[in-house]
């Protein structure tokens, strides 16, 4: 059997999965798999200071295996207003811009933004429209702060209260652009079709969406999918924003953003509650 420091040494190259099965192969193995040797090099290398600006800063750790799940759990960062999480078997990295610490237009409007607590959100705040005619929602992040060589996707988290209007006459524009020059466009609507609904609207205003389709320059553009939010496992929906993909050494700053300014409707109902970035895949 080889020496403990030389089976840490090896499983330290393979994955956080591979690690977590091998310590079943015997005592050895569990104990390279526990060593801190091993589990530093799957944590980020600002771990110190994620922890520093967590909520739960004063918290002691007696292992560097403690802190990756730890960070596996999640983290709240910068006054609650981030969250950082490891994907505990592959090691990838995520995190979640509150809509606190994304820019929204208008949000300190009373008129047009309502600021409260939502009992599902990992936020202390999240933003509800109450009503505009010009939705813009922009964020940001740097690239260094995600996994390396990684392609990731970012995903505008959203409901859509009872009482919502106007998110589906016209789609928004959604836009992924860094600084390396790479911009990807396209567009998407800010809640899914229901069908009963549609029918209601066509006998109460005709061909209303037809004509708006003509003002803001969509016709001929009905062959295309019509992209929509997405369900999520914790009771809310995405709307896919773009993907980016990271490269070793490089610290890129990628701009996130969703419009809706050409439809000229009001609107109103949807809940911001931030704004996700994750691997597209976690293999």
């Amino acid at each position: 059997m080889l020496p403990e420091a030389c089976i840490a040494n090896i499983i330290s190259f393979t994955s956080p999965a591979d690690i977590f099965s091998s310590s079943a192969i015997s005592l050895v193995f569990r104990l390279a798999g526990d060593s801190d040797f091993v589990w530093e090099k799957f944590l980020p290398s600002d771990y110190k200071s994620l922890i520093s600006r967590s909520t739960d800063h004063q918290r002691s750790f007696s292992s560097k295996k403690e802190i990756y799940r730890c960070l596996c759990d999640s983290l709240l960062i910068d006054n609650a207003r981030k969250l950082f999480k490891i994907n505990k078997l592959s090691g990838k990295f995520f995190y979640i811009l509150s809509a606190r610490d994304i820019s929204i237009q208008s949000n300190d409007e009373a008129s047009y933004w309502s600021w409260s607590k939502v009992s599902d959100s990992r936020f202390l705040e999240s933003a509800e429209l109450i009503t505009t005619d010009r939705l813009e929602v922009n964020g940001r992040i740097q690239t260094g702060v995600l996994s390396p060589n990684t392609r990731y996707g970012a995903y505008l988290i959203v409901k859509v209260s009872k009482h919502a209007y106007g998110l589906d006459l016209v789609p928004a524009e959604v836009c992924m652009n860094s600084s390396n020059g790479r911009t990807v466009k396209n567009k998407v609507y800010l809640c899914c079709l229901d069908e009963k609904k549609q029918q209601m609207k066509r006998l109460l205003y005709g061909n209303r969406e037809e004509r708006m389709a003509m003002t803001v320059g969509m016709v001929g553009a009905d062959h295309e999918k019509r992209r929509e939010p997405k369900g999520r496992d914790d009771g809310w929906m995405e709307i896919e924003l773009g993907e980016f993909e990271t490269r070793e050494g490089e610290d890129d700053e990628v701009n996130m953003s969703l419009t809706e300014v050409k439809g000229y409707q009001l609107k109103g109902g949807i809940v911001i509650d931030g704004i996700e970035v994750r691997p597209k895949s976690l293999n």
